[in-house]
Protein backbone atom coordinates (compact mmCIF):
# COMPACT_ATOMS: atom_id res chain seq x y z
CA UNK A 1 0.00 0.00 0.00
CA UNK A 2 1.27 3.60 -1.24
CA UNK A 3 1.01 5.49 2.15
CA UNK A 4 4.29 7.56 2.30
CA UNK A 5 4.26 11.37 3.99
CA UNK A 6 7.47 13.20 2.16
CA UNK A 7 10.21 14.41 4.20
CA UNK A 8 11.58 16.80 1.58
CA UNK A 9 9.86 18.74 -1.54
CA UNK A 10 10.40 17.12 -5.22
CA UNK A 11 11.03 19.21 -7.92
CA UNK A 12 10.85 19.15 -11.72
CA UNK A 13 14.37 19.32 -13.92
CA UNK A 14 13.66 22.72 -14.17
CA UNK A 15 12.46 23.51 -10.15
CA UNK A 16 9.34 23.30 -10.57
CA UNK A 17 7.70 21.60 -7.48
CA UNK A 18 5.73 18.79 -8.23
CA UNK A 19 4.92 17.90 -4.65
CA UNK A 20 5.41 19.94 -1.17
CA UNK A 21 7.66 18.18 1.68
CA UNK A 22 4.83 16.93 3.93
CA UNK A 23 2.60 15.93 0.83
CA UNK A 24 0.77 12.59 1.90
CA UNK A 25 2.19 10.37 -1.30
CA UNK A 26 -0.48 7.86 -2.09
CA UNK A 27 -2.27 6.25 -5.26
CA UNK A 28 -4.66 9.20 -5.86
CA UNK A 29 -1.39 11.43 -5.82
CA UNK A 30 0.63 9.57 -7.87
CA UNK A 31 -1.94 9.26 -10.37
CA UNK A 32 -2.38 13.31 -10.47
CA UNK A 33 1.43 13.42 -11.25
CA UNK A 34 1.38 11.08 -13.95
CA UNK A 35 -1.37 12.85 -15.06
CA UNK A 36 -0.08 15.82 -14.78
CA UNK A 37 3.08 14.68 -16.57
CA UNK A 38 1.19 13.29 -19.98
CA UNK A 39 -0.73 16.47 -20.17
CA UNK A 40 2.61 17.83 -20.83
CA UNK A 41 3.19 15.31 -24.36
CA UNK A 42 6.82 15.16 -23.92
CA UNK A 43 8.83 13.66 -26.70
CA UNK A 44 11.20 10.86 -27.15
CA UNK A 45 14.02 9.87 -28.77
CA UNK A 46 16.39 6.96 -28.86
CA UNK A 47 19.36 6.52 -25.90
CA UNK A 48 21.84 5.21 -27.79
CA UNK A 49 21.31 7.27 -30.56
CA UNK A 50 22.76 10.29 -28.61
CA UNK A 51 26.39 9.66 -29.71
CA UNK A 52 27.89 10.76 -26.56
CA UNK A 53 26.12 8.33 -24.54
CA UNK A 54 27.05 5.12 -26.51
CA UNK A 55 30.79 6.47 -26.78
CA UNK A 56 30.50 6.99 -23.00
CA UNK A 57 29.25 3.23 -22.43
CA UNK A 58 32.26 1.66 -24.53
CA UNK A 59 34.82 3.84 -22.40
CA UNK A 60 33.40 2.62 -19.57
CA UNK A 61 33.21 -0.77 -20.09
CA UNK A 62 36.70 -0.75 -21.29
CA UNK A 63 37.96 -1.91 -18.27
CA UNK A 64 37.98 -5.24 -15.59
CA UNK A 65 35.29 -6.35 -14.58
CA UNK A 66 33.41 -5.18 -17.04
CA UNK A 67 35.74 -5.67 -20.24
CA UNK A 68 35.97 -9.27 -18.91
CA UNK A 69 32.47 -9.47 -18.31
CA UNK A 70 31.69 -8.75 -21.80
CA UNK A 71 34.40 -10.51 -23.65
CA UNK A 72 36.11 -7.33 -24.72
CA UNK A 73 35.21 -4.42 -26.42
CA UNK A 74 33.81 -6.44 -29.42
CA UNK A 75 31.13 -8.00 -27.14
CA UNK A 76 30.06 -4.28 -26.09
CA UNK A 77 29.53 -3.85 -29.10
CA UNK A 78 27.73 -6.42 -30.40
CA UNK A 79 25.32 -6.39 -26.88
CA UNK A 80 24.70 -2.86 -27.67
CA UNK A 81 23.85 -3.75 -31.15
CA UNK A 82 21.70 -6.28 -29.95
CA UNK A 83 19.92 -3.78 -28.08
CA UNK A 84 18.75 -1.51 -30.60
CA UNK A 85 16.70 1.21 -30.02
CA UNK A 86 15.57 1.90 -26.40
CA UNK A 87 13.25 5.09 -26.69
CA UNK A 88 13.41 7.51 -23.36
CA UNK A 89 11.93 10.71 -22.93
CA UNK A 90 13.55 13.97 -24.18
CA UNK A 91 13.71 15.35 -20.33
CA UNK A 92 14.91 11.78 -18.91
CA UNK A 93 18.12 12.20 -21.42
CA UNK A 94 18.37 15.69 -19.93
CA UNK A 95 18.79 14.21 -16.43
CA UNK A 96 21.44 12.08 -17.43
CA UNK A 97 23.24 15.29 -19.38
CA UNK A 98 23.02 16.75 -15.64
CA UNK A 99 24.16 14.23 -13.65
CA UNK A 100 27.06 14.06 -16.16
CA UNK A 101 28.24 18.10 -15.89
CA UNK A 102 27.30 17.69 -11.88
CA UNK A 103 27.85 13.99 -10.36
CA UNK A 104 30.05 12.25 -13.10
CA UNK A 105 29.69 9.15 -10.73
CA UNK A 106 25.91 8.88 -11.13
CA UNK A 107 26.17 9.42 -14.43
CA UNK A 108 28.54 6.62 -14.89
CA UNK A 109 26.81 4.15 -12.73
CA UNK A 110 23.48 4.92 -14.15
CA UNK A 111 24.67 3.91 -17.54
CA UNK A 112 27.00 0.60 -16.35
CA UNK A 113 23.90 -0.65 -14.50
CA UNK A 114 21.91 -0.11 -17.95
CA UNK A 115 24.31 -2.10 -19.81
CA UNK A 116 24.85 -4.66 -16.76
CA UNK A 117 21.21 -5.61 -16.57
CA UNK A 118 20.05 -5.86 -20.00
CA UNK A 119 23.09 -7.66 -20.36
CA UNK A 120 21.38 -9.86 -16.82
CA UNK A 121 18.17 -10.04 -18.80
CA UNK A 122 19.78 -12.18 -21.94
CA UNK A 123 21.07 -14.52 -19.82
CA UNK A 124 18.03 -15.14 -16.73
CA UNK A 125 15.21 -13.51 -18.46
CA UNK A 126 15.76 -13.05 -22.37
CA UNK A 127 11.83 -12.47 -22.61
CA UNK A 128 11.82 -9.33 -20.93
CA UNK A 129 14.15 -7.53 -24.32
CA UNK A 130 10.85 -7.61 -26.08
CA UNK A 131 9.60 -5.62 -24.29
CA UNK A 132 11.65 -2.15 -25.07
CA UNK A 133 10.83 0.07 -22.15
CA UNK A 134 11.65 -2.26 -19.71
CA UNK A 135 15.36 -1.57 -20.51
CA UNK A 136 14.79 1.93 -19.25
CA UNK A 137 15.04 0.33 -15.86
CA UNK A 138 18.46 0.95 -15.83
CA UNK A 139 19.73 4.53 -16.91
CA UNK A 140 16.72 5.74 -14.76
CA UNK A 141 16.65 3.77 -11.67
CA UNK A 142 18.56 6.37 -9.78
CA UNK A 143 16.60 9.48 -11.35
CA UNK A 144 15.76 10.25 -7.31
CA UNK A 145 19.40 11.66 -6.79
CA UNK A 146 18.09 15.22 -8.31
CA UNK A 147 16.41 15.66 -5.34
CA UNK A 148 19.47 15.41 -3.09
CA UNK A 149 21.98 18.37 -1.97
CA UNK A 150 25.17 17.27 -4.08
CA UNK A 151 27.35 18.14 -0.63
CA UNK A 152 25.69 14.85 0.28
CA UNK A 153 26.02 12.72 -2.19
CA UNK A 154 29.79 13.65 -2.47
CA UNK A 155 30.51 13.47 1.30
CA UNK A 156 33.67 11.43 2.48
CA UNK A 157 33.25 11.37 5.98
CA UNK A 158 29.90 9.66 8.24
CA UNK A 159 26.41 10.85 7.43
CA UNK A 160 24.22 12.24 9.93
CA UNK A 161 20.33 11.15 10.73
CA UNK A 162 19.17 13.97 8.09
CA UNK A 163 21.34 13.67 5.74
CA UNK A 164 21.00 9.94 6.12
CA UNK A 165 17.28 10.39 5.45
CA UNK A 166 17.95 12.54 2.32
CA UNK A 167 19.87 9.82 0.68
CA UNK A 168 17.07 7.53 1.22
CA UNK A 169 14.60 9.82 -0.33
CA UNK A 170 15.89 9.20 -3.70
CA UNK A 171 13.80 5.99 -4.58
CA UNK A 172 11.02 8.08 -3.73
CA UNK A 173 11.88 10.95 -5.46
CA UNK A 174 12.90 9.18 -8.47
CA UNK A 175 9.77 7.22 -8.45
CA UNK A 176 7.65 10.81 -9.11
CA UNK A 177 10.16 12.40 -10.95
CA UNK A 178 10.24 9.05 -13.13
CA UNK A 179 6.31 8.99 -13.07
CA UNK A 180 5.92 12.39 -14.29
CA UNK A 181 8.31 12.14 -17.70
CA UNK A 182 6.83 8.85 -18.62
CA UNK A 183 3.55 9.65 -17.74
CA UNK A 184 2.81 6.56 -16.26
CA UNK A 185 3.05 5.60 -12.54
CA UNK A 186 3.26 2.25 -13.09
CA UNK A 187 5.84 2.08 -15.86
CA UNK A 188 8.65 -0.66 -15.35
CA UNK A 189 11.26 2.20 -15.10
CA UNK A 190 8.89 3.78 -12.09
CA UNK A 191 8.41 0.68 -10.04
CA UNK A 192 12.05 0.11 -10.26
CA UNK A 193 13.11 3.48 -9.42
CA UNK A 194 10.55 3.38 -6.39
CA UNK A 195 12.03 0.09 -5.30
CA UNK A 196 15.87 -1.07 -6.25
CA UNK A 197 16.49 -0.44 -2.96
CA UNK A 198 14.14 -2.80 -1.04
CA UNK A 199 14.98 -6.51 -0.28
CA UNK A 200 13.84 -9.55 -0.44
CA UNK A 201 13.91 -9.79 3.20
CA UNK A 202 12.21 -7.02 3.91
CA UNK A 203 15.69 -4.84 4.97
CA UNK A 204 15.86 -2.25 2.25
CA UNK A 205 14.03 0.95 2.14
CA UNK A 206 12.00 3.86 1.50
CA UNK A 207 9.54 1.31 2.83
CA UNK A 208 10.88 -1.97 4.09
CA UNK A 209 8.65 -4.48 2.11
CA UNK A 210 9.85 -7.99 0.69
CA UNK A 211 10.52 -7.24 -3.06
CA UNK A 212 11.20 -10.51 -5.40
CA UNK A 213 10.22 -9.15 -8.53
CA UNK A 214 12.91 -10.03 -11.32
CA UNK A 215 13.20 -6.68 -13.03
CA UNK A 216 14.26 -5.18 -8.85
CA UNK A 217 16.17 -7.72 -7.90
CA UNK A 218 18.37 -7.90 -11.43
CA UNK A 219 18.62 -3.90 -10.66
CA UNK A 220 19.68 -4.68 -7.35
CA UNK A 221 22.13 -6.62 -8.37
CA UNK A 222 24.04 -5.06 -10.53
CA UNK A 223 23.98 -1.65 -8.64
CA UNK A 224 25.95 -3.32 -5.33
CA UNK A 225 28.34 -5.12 -7.26
CA UNK A 226 29.02 -1.46 -9.52
CA UNK A 227 28.85 0.26 -6.01
CA UNK A 228 31.49 -2.14 -4.29
CA UNK A 229 33.53 -2.25 -7.55
CA UNK A 230 33.66 1.40 -8.48
CA UNK A 231 35.43 4.70 -6.70
CA UNK A 232 33.02 6.14 -3.95
CA UNK A 233 33.76 9.62 -1.85
CA UNK A 234 33.17 7.54 1.38
CA UNK A 235 35.78 5.09 1.08
CA UNK A 236 39.49 4.79 0.61
CA UNK A 237 39.66 2.29 -2.14
CA UNK A 238 37.52 -0.36 -4.14
CA UNK A 239 36.62 -3.44 -3.17
CA UNK A 240 38.46 -5.82 -5.40
CA UNK A 241 36.39 -7.94 -7.91
CA UNK A 242 36.26 -11.45 -5.61
CA UNK A 243 35.40 -9.57 -2.43
CA UNK A 244 32.82 -7.81 -4.34
CA UNK A 245 31.35 -11.13 -5.57
CA UNK A 246 31.89 -12.46 -2.12
CA UNK A 247 29.79 -9.81 -0.78
CA UNK A 248 26.97 -10.20 -3.06
CA UNK A 249 26.92 -13.81 -2.10
CA UNK A 250 26.80 -13.30 1.56
CA UNK A 251 23.99 -10.85 1.05
CA UNK A 252 22.24 -13.66 -1.31
CA UNK A 253 22.94 -16.14 1.48
CA UNK A 254 21.58 -14.33 3.91
CA UNK A 255 18.18 -13.44 1.48
CA UNK A 256 19.06 -10.14 0.85
CA UNK A 257 19.48 -10.69 -2.71
CA UNK A 258 18.38 -13.11 -5.83
CA UNK A 259 21.00 -15.58 -5.44
CA UNK A 260 20.42 -16.67 -9.62
CA UNK A 261 21.46 -13.19 -10.03
CA UNK A 262 24.47 -13.36 -8.44
CA UNK A 263 25.12 -16.59 -9.95
CA UNK A 264 24.69 -14.98 -13.26
CA UNK A 265 27.36 -12.24 -11.85
CA UNK A 266 29.93 -14.95 -10.77
CA UNK A 267 29.52 -16.97 -14.08
CA UNK A 268 30.28 -13.93 -16.63
CA UNK A 269 33.58 -13.48 -14.18
CA UNK A 270 34.93 -17.26 -15.12
CA UNK A 271 37.11 -18.94 -17.37
CA UNK A 272 34.21 -20.28 -20.15
CA UNK A 273 31.33 -18.41 -18.87
CA UNK A 274 29.16 -21.26 -17.62
CA UNK A 275 25.44 -20.84 -17.59
CA UNK A 276 24.09 -19.45 -13.76
CA UNK A 277 22.72 -23.25 -12.85
CA UNK A 278 26.04 -24.16 -13.62
CA UNK A 279 27.80 -21.94 -10.88
CA UNK A 280 29.31 -23.53 -7.51
CA UNK A 281 29.04 -20.52 -5.06
CA UNK A 282 32.08 -20.94 -2.66
CA UNK A 283 31.84 -21.27 1.00
CA UNK A 284 35.66 -20.00 1.65
CA UNK A 285 35.15 -16.02 1.84
CA UNK A 286 38.98 -14.81 0.65
CA UNK A 287 38.72 -11.21 0.40
CA UNK A 288 39.20 -8.61 1.87
CA UNK A 289 36.76 -5.19 2.22
CA UNK A 290 38.92 -2.01 2.18
CA UNK A 291 39.02 -0.53 5.47
CA UNK A 292 37.67 3.01 7.13
CA UNK A 293 34.07 2.28 5.10
CA UNK A 294 31.94 5.15 5.95
CA UNK A 295 29.04 4.02 4.36
CA UNK A 296 26.15 2.88 6.72
CA UNK A 297 27.76 5.08 9.48
CA UNK A 298 25.60 7.68 11.28
CA UNK A 299 27.21 10.65 13.48
CA UNK A 300 25.71 12.95 15.35
CA UNK A 301 25.72 17.19 14.56
CA UNK A 302 28.45 17.64 16.91
CA UNK A 303 30.51 14.98 15.67
CA UNK A 304 30.08 16.10 12.32
CA UNK A 305 31.51 19.02 12.99
CA UNK A 306 34.21 17.32 14.64
CA UNK A 307 34.77 15.20 11.20
CA UNK A 308 35.08 18.16 9.56
CA UNK A 309 37.97 20.04 12.07
CA UNK A 310 39.60 16.57 11.70
CA UNK A 311 39.67 16.02 7.78
CA UNK A 312 40.29 19.90 7.00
Amino acid sequence: MLNIKLPFAIDDLDGNQLLAAGTLLDSATIEAVARKGRQQGYGSTCLLQHERIRSDVEDFMNMNPYEYIFGGAGGVRAHLDRIGEVPIPLPLLRALELFREQDFYTYRHSLVVFILSTFMMEIVAREKLIVKNVLLVGPTHDLGKLAIPLEILNKRTPLTRRERSYLEFHPVAGYVISSYYLGDHQHPAAHVAFNHHERRDGSGYPRGVAEADPLVEMIATCDVYDALTSSRPYRPSDYNNRTALEELTSLAEAGTLSMHCVQALIARNRAGYPTPEEVEVSLVKRGTPPADNCYGKIVSEQEKNEFSLTSS
